[in-house]
């Protein structure tokens, strides 16, 4: 019982609501469990559940997935785990997870949107959505993204004038103490915006700063323990105060992101597309001028697909930058390699993406951070599309399953060093660059991050720019093994709040 008490306490729960909560779901699940024995013969098998709490008391709800990695050395490499009532099946290690979404890339291929990214997005949009809609929505963003975001010259023109702009940001700090995760939030943000709104924002503009606050805020407590309970039992739990924050922030977003359009809509030329937005609003006056029915363009899949690209674009790669700087502070002799090797090839111009086939080390080192720092360590969700016989289990359409992307990247039996830093993952014996098979931080399959080749433009870029003129140092009185590795809890896996010192080389 005192385990039980901690466990609500560590909820925020009080035991009284708690336990009525409890009744009503002993209540509903006597009703409706139409689960037969011969049904849960079919299923991977997994711990042993609690009737209504699942495997809820086995689970760091906090950090999951590492809960989830340490089962599937008991369980295997598809085993299923109960979420309160909700079963769900973990692939785990490199094999279980390629076969599943490559190889079986149509059967895995559905996403699972849980009752919060319902809340928060309504099913519109790229991320958050399937079906047909989702489908013609990809294909849109996918085709806007090439034109204005992944053309090698238009996209590293971008990158390369926002490096400018970070860099002048760090060099006003003097090499004091500083946290980094406001510029490089802000650098990231204006890549994404340059492309969907056509311009980029001023780092002190108001409407920017909170935009960008809200959406790292969003993506820090999508992940926390009150949102995967409300997750697991939406109807009991749809009060916390977590939940209403987030419902909060979607109104506030959705708001500027329309003040945003308006300005755009007004201006419009449609001989000539600014960004995504531009190109969306020309498609909607068209099909609104040949009378499509039912047309996939229309305001709320624009508006949630411009805050999706917002949110993903601006997190997954700020968070990786943050990563990388904290990892050179904390390992000198391999932020000297790299700054050897970037004196040695580039010398004082600028860096540029083409440099990079003559930088092994320092590619090296930024797949080595994306691999260690495994900032998106389940995944997005996905969810069965149809019934499944998978290496030799049966998976029932609309299954929740979760790629677990940690047990990939940390795969003992595909690296050498999976708990280390170890930018010799990716070199040869000759010293040169080569890309790993298991290397899978933007997952794989019909479900792949669209901007992948985008975000490997901007982490060469930015990093290797940073590298270029700064050297990074924990604060004063701070040794280097005293840095703090330890992942803060969030739907993606930042580093724990910290400053770095910035000095110019």
């Amino acid at each position: 019982m005192a385990l039980f008490g901690d466990f609500v306490a560590s909820l925020g729960f009080s035991a009284t609501s708690f336990l009525g909560a409890l009744v009503l779901l002993i209540v509903l699940y006597l009703v409706s469990n139409s689960l037969t024995s011969r049904e849960l013969r079919k299923v991977p098998p997994g711990p042993r559940p609690l009737p209504l709490l699942g495997n809820l008391l086995q689970l760091d709800l906090k950090r999951p997935y590492v809960t989830l990695f340490e089962l599937s050395k008991k369980h295997g490499s598809v085993f299923t785990v109960y979420l309160g009532t909700s079963r769900v099946v973990v692939l785990a290690g490199y094999t279980a997870v390629k076969d599943a979404l490559v190889n079986h890339a149509e059967d895995f291929g559905d996403r699972e949107i849980s009752p919060i990214f319902y809340d928060l997005n309504q099913g519109h949009g790229i991320l958050f959505a399937n079906g047909e809609s989702w489908k013609e929505m990809r294909r849109f963003a996918l085709t806007n993204l090439k034109d204005f975001g992944m053309r090698k010259q238009l996209s590293e023109h971008k990158v390369l004038e926002e490096c400018q702009y970070l860099i002048e940001v760090f060099e006003k700090q003097q090499g004091k103490p500083f946290y980094t995760e406001g510029p490089l939030s802000y650098a990231t943000s204006n890549i994404v915006s340059a492309i969907v709104y056509g311009s980029r924002f001023e780092y002190n503009d108001p409407q920017f700063i909170s935009m960008v606050k809200r959406s790292n805020e969003t993506v820090r407590i999508v992940g926390s323990t009150q949102i995967q309970v409300y997750n697991m039992f939406p109807r009991l739990f749809s009060w916390t105060k977590e939940r209403q924050l987030l419902v909060n922030n979607r109104t506030e977003t959705v708001r500027d992101v329309k003040e945003l359009i308006m300005h755009l809509k007004d201006t419009l030329n449609p001989q000539l597309c600014r960004g995504l937005v531009d190109c969306f609003l020309i498609r909607m006056q068209k099909d609104e001028e040949a009378c499509v029915k039912d047309t996939r363009y229309n305001e709320n899949n624009l508006i949630f697909t411009v805050t999706s690209l917002f949110s993903a674009g601006t997190d997954t790669t700020a968070t990786t930058l943050r990563w990388s700087l904290l990892f050179m502070a904390k390992y000198p002799h391999i932020q000297d390699q790299v700054q050897e090797e970037l004196s040695r090839v580039v010398g004082s111009r600028q860096p540029r993406v083409e440099d990079r086939k003559n930088l092994p080390y320092t590619d090296a080192v930024i797949h080595e951070t994306q691999r260690l720092a495994n900032i998106v360590p389940l995944s997005i969700p996905h969810k069965t599309s149809r019934d499944v016989t998978f290496q030799g289990f049966f998976i029932k359409k609309g299954t929740t399953v979760f790629p677990l992307l940690t047990s990939v990247l940390h795969d003992e039996s595909e690296w050498e060093t999976p708990h280390f830093f170890n930018p010799s993952h990716f070199l040869d014996e000759d010293g040169k660059f080569f890309r790993r098979d298991a290397f899978m931080p933007f997952s794989a399959g019909h479900r792949v991050c669209l901007g992948e080749s985008l975000a490997k433009m901007e982490l060469f870029l930015f990093f290797s720019s940073l590298l270029q003129r700064f050297r990074f140092t924990p604060p004063p009185g701070v040794k280097e093994e005293d840095l703090d590795l330890t992942p803060a809890v969030g739907f993606t896996i930042p580093p724990s709040p910290h400053e770095l010192c910035a000095v110019s080389r």
